[in-house]
């Protein structure tokens, strides 16, 4: 794009810098009784087609700018006045929707020469979609000493590379899993070179997209095409120091997303989300988790059930068990006796001892616990 004006001596010319794009085009073919194969005969002697292949091809305009990507511009002030034209200067600024950025503000050239220029190359990763406007301030000195300048607009799109959609399967009160949906909505193919989740000070997170010898659940393919999309999973907990805060709202912030990807001429892109956010479970007074329990056993003989009781409440509990027997699977013990007093924000270790009786599938055992606060005793009952 070139800008000029008659009553200035300064010519500003702005190109965006980017890679050629690859364009498919149908081989030529041509056979004896054609008209043209004579003239193609003589180029091509015995080659029966002429096979262009994939062409690169320069862009015409600005072009497709994706959010993520680097935007990079040349700037060029040429003096084509036939004098020379004193206290050149250049700035460039680029206005997005959100705020105004410095590009560029060179320090002012003494005496720009006939036919020569003033060249500045600006870059700027592109962090907002939508439309952005790359502003450029030419100043100089006119021979009677006034200072004049003049000012060109050059209006670009960004568009939206990739649609990223999340869900959360909370199934603890510190452990979450992450599904990740990520789709490539451009007109290209393009390269994944990481997906990584980066969790919140609070959690750590394991990728579950790798299978066996360290090769992704995608293979060795690591090109996504227009309009595919690929999951990904993840699995994070609270640090063990952090379990105490399961239900507070620090707790519901679990990371960003950092996607990194190539356009098919090596271009990168990149893309962070902003925080992403989980519904927080409900808090207990009184937790209880299972810990260790067999997946499979013989009836009639017993195992062990190995639970921890977790005070979440403000004050300390005496806890009160009490077995309730089912069907097919039985306690062994006593029941109905007392736990020492659990204090607020503390855990015990709790083991106990069951009987199945009938095989197949068990679903659910009853466990009640009870606590004395002041002058009710409430209960609850546990399921598994």
């Amino acid at each position: 794009m070139e800008s000029s004006g008659r009553e200035h001596p300064l010519v500003l010319r702005v190109m965006r810098l980017t890679k050629p794009s690859i364009v498919s085009s149908f081989p030529i073919l041509f056979e004896d009784h054609d008209l043209t194969s004579k003239p193609l005969g003589y180029c091509l002697e015995d080659l029966p087609s002429f096979g262009t292949g994939e062409l690169l091809v320069l862009p015409q305009s600005f072009g497709n700018i994706f959010l993520g990507e680097t935007f990079v511009s040349y700037l060029s002030v040429n003096n084509e006045s036939g004098n020379d034209v004193e206290t050149v200067s250049l700035k460039a600024d680029l206005q997005t929707g959100s705020q105004r950025i410095t590009l560029t503000n060179t320090a002012p050239v003494t005496v720009l020469q006939h036919n020569n220029s003033l060249d500045e190359v600006v870059s700027h990763e592109v962090k907002e979609v939508g439309p952005h406007i790359l502003v450029c301030v030419v100043s100089y000195k006119r021979p009677d000493g006034d200072i004049k300048s003049f000012r060109k607009f050059f209006k670009f799109q960004v568009l939206k590379p990739l649609e990223v959609k999340t869900k959360f399967y909370n199934i603890k009160c510190d452990e979450v899993y992450l599904e990740t949906q990520i789709q490539n909505i451009m007109q290209s193919p393009i390269c994944m070179e990481k997906v990584n989740l980066d969790p919140s000070p609070l959690y750590t997170v394991k990728a579950l997209n790798i299978v066996s010898d360290n090769q992704s659940v995608f293979g060795s393919q690591s090109y996504m095409k227009p309009s595919e999309v690929w999951q990904y999973l993840y699995w994070l907990k609270l640090k063990p120091e952090n379990k105490m805060q399961a239900f507070t709202d620090a707790a519901s912030a679990i990371g960003k997303l950092d996607i990194v990807w190539k356009s098919s001429l090596g271009e990168r892109g990149r893309l962070q989300t902003s925080q992403l956010q989980r519904a927080v479970m409900n808090q207990r007074d009184i937790r209880l988790e299972v810990e260790s329990a067999p997946n499979t056993h013989q009836i009639n003989e017993s195992f062990y059930l190995k639970c921890k009781i977790t005070n979440y409440s403000e004050r300390a509990k005496q806890l009160m068990v009490h077995y309730e027997n089912q069907t097919d699977i039985l306690w062994q013990g006593v029941s109905g006796y007392k736990l020492d007093p659990l204090r607020s924000k503390d855990s015990l270790q709790l083991n106990m001892s069951l009987i199945p009786i009938s095989p197949g599938l068990q679903v659910q055992c009853s466990l009640l616990l009870k606590f004395n606060l002041h002058l009710d005793t409430p209960y609850i009952t546990f399921f598994y």
